[in-house]
């Protein structure tokens, strides 16, 4: 966290400086190493054997919150007798399809009820069939994926307060995670015992009634084949500990560069729309009505889907949205699989993918097998690059490595490439949003230089021409782009759109063009328009509620005037868990929302999330549906059940528990079951240029003896296009290195400052050598292992320039949200620089050859 969001890091220096103890797991020695109390050092791709081990620490010695679990967990509930654990399968769970590589569900769930398949699964072409109830029958894939939440049916579940009997989710947890022993961590992850009891003592001795813990992880969580696994093994271990929905507690994404938050919220994403509706598949005849049905919850704020929706449609397409054409339910896209950025290269490659648009990214270098991002932009008819800087992804047809090599030459490359500066944040307007969920407004400090145009002027402009040109058009297939809302102000000789102008927008309005002050007015009859129901509010009473800004002393700890939270401007979600069943804070020094009996309706330092006037002891009728069914303990609103899910029936692709596999390309086996790797991982079409590499103990692995991890540094930034341009940045940190130990440097002739070369199944790359004891050797499986440090910010273009790690990753993606596996990968490092041209072809070559390994080499499921 100080590496790479030192900002925010600020606090968490605050908060020691109180006392607070800061524990950073990590297998580098970092700037945060050095301000934490405890460092604890650990194999890259096995955080989920350490998290399981503290899960099975807090379980074994009764050291989770009793009267927390009971009441807000799934803790209690029963499941069904068919189920199968990891433990009575080795390292699978029932319903597993090898051959296709996916799971049915059906198992999983709870004893006497069904939960069906999380939202935007139930709307899904691929990987099982839609039920008439909205089930699933198989699990989606990871393309399917909303964020309703598996909606559970009617019948209430079977439950044991007294957590005893041996199918309630508690006692399948103890089993699940009873062989998660400090022994098995010292193991698996290279952690000491001792060093890790430790930490188990830090984390179980600040939780409780009086005391919280905080998690804060980075994308190095969710850049595996299990990286939602990672989080959910966090999350598992928090709510047994009471530590979700209360202050000082928590799972902190650090989301923190420019609006990495809002880019999920108002989506880059390809399977989501605003606020995290899933986008439709292609059906026949599916409508809006058949597809609120099967993606809303029944119970719970996604029970209001259909006000979500139509607000966002209402506010795309307007007057032309109205009931009778279903709110143009039928202009939007459909999905007809997986799009994410991995299947478009692909694509891309097999020739289906004409053209491409390229918005802040740089994947000649920046994505995992950059070499495959490459060949794939050579296949396209056009190519769009906005861009700071003159980056690789908009130079690779002259300079590429493929044209050293002789495998592209730039006279055979069909791509037309246009390249359009774009402006920085601080020559626009527009806001942030980031970690907390807080919206944060910035003003334009000064024009952009040039021919550089904000990222709202280009979209707005292209938008413009596109539908002046299509005008006269009687085409139905132009109705949506015709028929969009598309009349925002303008101001200046550049006609910039007027930012708070489209924030309005998504604020949302009421019928008579007011702004609205929240989601819950939203309707689904067309009266109202919202761009993004989670923003709701951010505009109330016309006032930009993102560009407050006072000071934190003069309001209260929770500081809720400074900027806006989504949702509703509250500051930590589901903080209904804060108050006992009965509505009393768990402790008058974690006291944060509570029921005030007299006034009648939940008060408190934040905005209570929950419905304002229902009391704790709220029971629902039978047949309320929505917010409405939700009891007034039920403080998971979001949930369709209303309970944190320590166990997941249904909505996941890779299983309802977290579970310890060893990543894609790995030097070791999995000593704690015989399954080796996920066993649903999605691993991408074979192509020559994206082979796998052996593992465990087959033969072949010790080819490739050293774990590898990619991570960022403080003076650059992502793939480099917005630091390594920067003469201040690049002196500061002028060279691609790989840090390793003196240890490795001496088993390997490596010398400090020197040359070393890296070489995985895919490329071969070149770095300074960096020897550090800040990467400490690891005992692991009972030998010495040794990492490798790698950081990926570089490229061939810019005043500071070198190789490019991910050259070296393979495409091998986590099933629920097709994310690379960059963290944890084996590689082999050797003295001196790479060779050039084909000569490095001819060395990859021969390392594949040694290793065996062929288009079939690590694809078993």
């Amino acid at each position: 966290m100080a590496e790479c969001h030192p900002v925010g890091f600020q606090w968490v220096m605050e908060a020691k400086a109180r006392g607070a103890k800061v524990v950073h797991v990590d297998p580098r020695f970092t700037r945060t190493s050095a301000l934490a109390d405890v460092h604890v050092p650990l194999r890259a791709g096995s955080d989920i054997a350490f998290l399981g081990g503290i899960i099975n620490h807090v379980l074994s010695g009764d050291a989770y919150f009793r009267d927390y679990v009971v009441a807000y967990t799934n803790g209690p509930v029963i499941l069904r007798e068919d189920f199968r654990d990891t433990e009575d399968l080795d390292g699978v769970f029932s319903g597993l399809d090898p051959d296709n590589r996916s799971y049915d569900p059906g198992t999983w769930q709870y004893h006497g009820t069904e939960a069906r398949a999380a939202s935007g699964q139930r709307d899904q072409r691929f990987g099982g069939s839609v039920r008439a109830d909205g089930s699933v029958s198989g699990a989606a894939r990871g393309e399917s994926h909303g964020s309703g939440g598996p909606a559970i049916s009617r019948t209430e579940p079977e439950r044991d307060e007294t957590m005893t009997h041996p199918r309630c989710v508690l006692q399948v947890l103890k089993r699940h995670y009873a062989r998660y022993t400090p022994e098995m961590v010292e193991r698996v992850c290279g952690v000491p015992r001792d060093l890790f009891r430790q930490v188990c003592d830090l984390v179980t001795e600040n939780s409780g009634r009086d005391r919280t813990t905080a998690f804060a992880y980075a994308v190095g969580w969710t850049q595996h084949t299990t990286g939602v696994q990672y989080i959910r093994a966090a999350s598992v271990l928090q709510s047994l500990l009471g530590n979700i929905g209360r202050p000082g507690g928590g799972i902190l994404a650090l989301r923190g560069h420019a609006s990495i938050q809002g880019s999920t919220d108002i989506p880059t994403l390809f399977n989501l729309l605003p606020g995290y509706i899933p986008m439709p598949h292609a059906h026949h005849d599916r409508d809006l009505e058949s597809f609120v049905r099967a993606d809303e919850a029944g119970k719970g704020y996604w029970g209001n889907m259909r006000a979500y929706l139509v607000s966002l449609l209402k506010a795309y397409w307007g007057d032309a949205a109205t009931e009778e054409n279903d709110f143009c339910f039928d202009y939007l896209p459909r999905l007809t699989g997986s799009h994410s950025t991995y299947e478009t290269v692909m694509a891309q490659l097999e020739g289906t993918c004409k053209g491409y648009f390229l918005m802040g990214e740089n994947p000649a270098v920046g994505s995992a097998n950059a070499k495959l991002q490459r060949l794939g932009m050579a296949r396209l008819d056009w190519l769009v690059v906005r861009d700071f800087s003159l980056i690789e992804s908009a130079t690779w047809w002259q300079d590429g490595p493929e044209i050293e090599t002789g495998e592209l030459r730039t006279e055979d490359i069909g791509t037309e490439v246009f390249f359009l500066p774009a402006a920085a944040h601080t020559e626009k307007d527009g806001s942030f949003t980031n970690t907390q969920r807080l919206l944060q407004w910035h003003h334009q400090a000064a024009e952009p230089p040039g021919e550089a145009r904000s990222d709202l002027w280009f979209a707005f402009h292209l938008g413009r021409i596109i539908r002046e040109k299509l005008a006269a058009s009687t085409d139905p297939m132009d109705r949506p782009l015709l028929d969009l809302t598309w009349d925002y102000p303008t101001r200046g000789e550049l006609a910039e759109p007027d930012a708070e102008a489209v924030l309005a927008e998504i604020n949302g309005r009421d019928a008579g063009g007011a702004p609205l002050a929240g989601y819950e007015q939203l309707e689904g009859d067309g009266s109202t328009s919202c761009g993004c129901w989670i923003y709701c509010g951010v505009y109330a009473d016309g006032v930009n509620q993102a560009d407050r800004r006072k000071p934190g002393d003069r309001q209260d700890w929770v500081a809720g005037e400074w900027g806006w939270a989504w949702p509703a401007n509250r500051r930590v979600l589901y903080n209904r868990a804060s108050a006992d069943p009965e509505g009393r804070p768990w402790s008058e020094r974690k006291a944060l929302v509570w029921w005030d009996a007299e006034r009648g309706e939940w008060t408190g330092h934040d905005v209570p999330d929950f419905q304002k006037d229902k009391p704790p002891g709220h029971r629902p009728p039978e047949d309320a549906t929505g917010p409405e069914a939700l009891s007034g303990t039920d403080a998971f609103i979001m949930q369709a059940d209303g309970k944190a899910w320590l166990y997941v029936p249904s909505g996941l692709t890779d299983g309802p528990l977290p579970t310890h596999y060893e990543p894609q390309d790995s030097p070791f086996p999995n000593l704690l079951y015989r399954q080796q790797r996920n066993p649903v991982r999605h691993l991408l079409p074979p192509h020559p240029d994206n082979r796998y590499q052996p593992s465990g103990g087959e033969p072949g692995t010790e080819v490739f003896p050293y774990v590898a991890t990619t991570y960022r540094l403080t003076e650059h930034h992502t793939a480099g296009g917005m630091s390594r341009w920067q003469p201040y940045l690049a002196e500061l940190q002028p060279e691609f290195f790989c840090e390793v130990s003196p240890e490795l440097a001496a088993e390997r002739g490596l010398e400090h400052t020197g040359w070393a070369t890296i070489v995985s199944a895919r490329a071969v790359v070149e770095a300074r050598v960096l020897v550090t004891d800040r990467m400490a050797p690891l005992t692991v499986h009972g030998r010495t292992l040794h990492q490798v440090g790698l950081p990926y910010h570089w490229g061939p273009n810019g005043y500071s320039t070198g190789d490019a790690a991910n050259e070296l990753l393979h495409l091998s993606l986590d099933p629920n949200t097709q994310i690379q596996e960059t963290k944890a990968f084996a590689v082999d490092i050797r003295p001196g620089r790479r060779p050039r041209g084909p000569a490095a072809l001819e060395l990859v070559r021969g390392y594949r050859e040694r290793a065996g390994i062929d288009e079939r080499t690590g694809t078993e499921p």
